[in-house]
């Protein structure tokens, strides 16, 4: 059963309900509407960067546009991501609780490597409302660790259920962060 299928299905009208084998779980119809709102929130975002920065014609504040310097520490957080995504999908196919706790550390690590970034820039004097680059770096990388924040609690409620079948989405969702930080990182670096 396709997850369309799953979406318009009336489960609660009399007649033969589809075989449980062939139906995708509830989180992982709500993990399917989750990536696409959130992909087009990012989309959006990256769009707005974009036309921001003054790659469209017609644009009238380029001359505000100051892009920020690239610190290792960036390239160390995304290696600590990508080191987290590797763990998460361990855990996925070997059900390897130890992993997914590793991932999740891994996740935390990634949050305080940010938030260390974040402050190398106020003190460098890249403040939040210095220019329009700056602006929009802050507001990317906080929706992103929001989104590790979530990706962190439920990790936690799939671990204290014990419950691998929400540790393989938790893997998933990991995948999906880890592919929105690239894009943001190529961005943010080749800016």
């Amino acid at each position: 059963m396709t997850i369309l299928a799953r979406l318009t299905e009336k489960s609660w009208e009399p007649g033969p309900q589809p075989v449980e084998r062939d139906r995708p779980s509830a989180g992982a119809v709500g993990m399917v509407a989750y990536f696409g709102v959130a992909m087009v929130m990012f989309s959006l975002l990256l769009a707005a960067y974009l036309m921001r920065m003054g790659l469209h014609a017609g644009t009238e504040h380029v001359h505000d546009w100051k892009p920020m310097p690239d610190p290792p520490l960036l390239w160390i957080n995304t290696l600590v991501l990508a080191a987290s995504s590797v763990a998460w999908e361990v855990a996925r196919r070997e059900r390897a609780v130890r992993a997914a706790i590793v991932g999740s550390a891994l996740g935390v690590l990634f949050l305080g490597g940010q938030l260390l970034l974040w402050r190398h820039y106020q003190g460098a004097g890249y403040t939040l409302s210095s220019n329009p680059a700056n602006a929009f770096f802050y507001l990317l990388t906080a929706l992103h660790g929001l989104h590790i924040i979530g990706g962190l609690f439920a990790a936690g409620r799939a671990l204290a259920a014990a419950n691998m079948r929400n540790v393989a989405l938790c893997a998933l969702y990991w995948h999906f962060l880890l592919i929105v930080w690239l894009v943001l990182a190529a961005l943010l670096l080749s800016t």
